[in-house]
């Protein structure tokens, strides 16, 4: 165990950082939450554009509050504490060693991570639910570039960000089924087959407005590393 906690300890500063400061921006920019807004506002726009039922979109609502739950909230007021490793940029041993982007440090304890159990759990119920390659694609990479922006900023190690997106696998398939399993009950799950329609019932150009957005924000993120550069 000790000889793999010093080899995530190694494998992060090889991770962490770089010399550009335009690449800085772009990570400072995916790291925050707010910058997602959109994209889960083209969720929500998916859910609504592609049910009929409000029971249905309802159900989808409250699980992804479940996911939040569970995924995130478990971890920062549960599991953090009691774990209690430190974050690469707060660990007594490398701590000095690590590259610090604007002096962004996060919280103490960092085991494990919330932002990669946060957005791997709604990459992968999403995912299931809409059951689009396209939109499959779109979201895996969201949550990838949010854990690897965990590791630049040195607030995560690797062993971090795999045990978060084991335990948003395991939320998302749990939080999945039992959507299911209620919707079948109040609605019933039906199974589609036509040109223009995933195979559970959600449109394709609904899919194309979710990665349209994603694509737009990775631009936003350039656009403002650009900027920082010339930043005073």
């Amino acid at each position: 165990m000790n000889e793999l906690i010093q080899f995530d300890k190694e494998l992060l500063l090889m991770l962490n950082g770089s010399d550009s400061v335009f690449l800085d921006g772009v990570v400072l920019v995916l790291t925050n939450a707010k910058t997602w807004i959109p994209l889960y506002l083209s969720l929500l726009y998916v859910v609504i554009r592609n049910n009929i039922n409000w029971r249905t979109i309802f159900l989808v609502i409250a699980s992804a509050a479940l996911l939040v739950l569970l995924a995130g909230t478990v971890d920062d007021e549960i599991v953090k504490p009691l774990v209690a490793r430190w974050r690469p940029t707060h660990d007594p041993q490398i701590g000095h060693l690590v590259d610090v982007v604007n002096d962004y440090r996060g919280g103490s304890y960092g085991f494990f991570s919330a932002h990669a159990s946060n957005t791997f759990s709604v990459a992968l119920f999403f995912s299931l639910l809409v059951r689009s390659r396209e939109l499959t694609f779109g979201l895996v990479s969201y949550s990838l570039v949010n854990c690897w922006t965990r590791m630049y900023l040195g607030v995560h190690y690797p062993g971090d960000i795999t045990v978060g997106l084991l335990w948003g696998a395991i939320v998302a398939t749990s939080v999945y089924f039992l959507f299911l399993y209620v919707n079948g009950r109040w609605v019933g799950n039906r199974r589609y087959s036509s040109p223009g329609l995933t195979s559970s019932g959600y449109t394709y150009r609904s899919v194309h407005v979710v990665t349209g957005v994603l694509l737009i924000t990775l631009v936003y993120a350039l656009v403002r590393g650009y900027l920082s550069l010339h930043a005073e």
